[in-house]
């Protein structure tokens, strides 16, 4: 069963990398909320233009996420169709 082997992998690998973006969104989100929670950003010596950044960089992050997830779910989808390709000619194959 060569094809779930690699089909395996292929998705152990999105997988991997979908867990290690949600870990690094949370370590993000944790920190903005450490910040706010700690005061206002003003009273931090942190100027609007900086807030900004921040947001933008958030909303980027997040934006990141969603297309990764996109691009994983159309991954998976490929693979399967792959599968099902090789099952069908192997199966052609031993008749």
């Amino acid at each position: 069963m060569a094809q779930n082997t690699w089909q395996d992998e292929a998705a152990g690998a999105i997988g991997d990398a979908l867990h290690r973006l949600d870990q690094a969104m949370r370590s993000l989100e944790e920190r903005l909320i450490a910040r706010l929670e700690a005061g206002p950003l003003k009273d931090q010596g942190v100027d609007a233009d900086e807030r900004r950044r921040l947001a933008d960089a958030l909303e980027a992050a997040r934006a990141r996420e969603r297309a990764l997830e996109e691009v994983a779910a159309e991954a998976s989808a490929a693979l399967g169709r792959a599968a099902a390709e090789v099952r069908a000619a192997l199966a052609a194959e031993n008749r």
